[in-house]
């Protein structure tokens, strides 16, 4: 069975790891995508919990700004793979032109995380309010501005897919 590192082809190995599993997938109706998805997540959820030290493996991550960050494993695990695939979701319901049906509890818990570290990779004073399902009210400290947009759009912004000014110009990976 071919593996993303062997179909690389000059790629960047995320790239090459999702075109294989789209090329996988590719045939698969709906429902079959839909049980596979309930097997597989089950599965990788026991993976992850039982890889305690390999969790800590460091990771070094290019930023946009040119520096480089140092992760563990389980950031990339636990954060960014909930995030990267929630972010692919809205860009595809704006290309399609369908909306995308939002709730708090799911998509509300994935913004107040972006919320917690993009307020903790700047670290100084706010009060945002995030409108649309998937929002919210934070505060930071005292004095700072006063921000309101769009949920969605707050994290578009800051995963650099809309362009913000001020505070919203800290960058927060997905």
């Amino acid at each position: 069975m071919p593996t993303a590192a062997r179909t690389r082809e000059g790629r960047d190995l995320t790239d090459s790891l999702t075109a294989l599993q789209v090329k996988r997938t590719a045939d698969l109706d709906r429902s079959t995508l839909i049980t596979d998805i309930g097997v597989v997540g089950a599965a990788a959820a026991r993976w992850r919990a039982g890889r305690r030290l390999m969790r800590r493996i460091p990771l070094k991550q290019p930023m946009p700004n040119g520096t480089i960050e140092t992760w563990q494993l389980g950031y990339l695990l636990d954060v960014i793979l909930i995030r990267d695939p929630w972010m692919h979701r809205v860009d595809i319901s704006r290309a399609v032109g369908r909306p995308m049906v939002l709730t708090a509890d799911h998509d509300g818990r994935i913004v107040a995380d972006v919320v917690a570290e993009w307020a903790g990779r700047h670290g100084r004073p706010f009060t945002l309010l995030l409108t649309g399902a998937a929002g919210g009210s934070y505060v930071q400290g005292t004095g700072g501005p006063d921000l309101e947009l769009d949920a969605v759009e707050f994290c578009r912004i800051l995963s650099r897919r809309a362009v913000g000014d001020g505070l919203l110009t800290e960058f927060v990976p997905f």
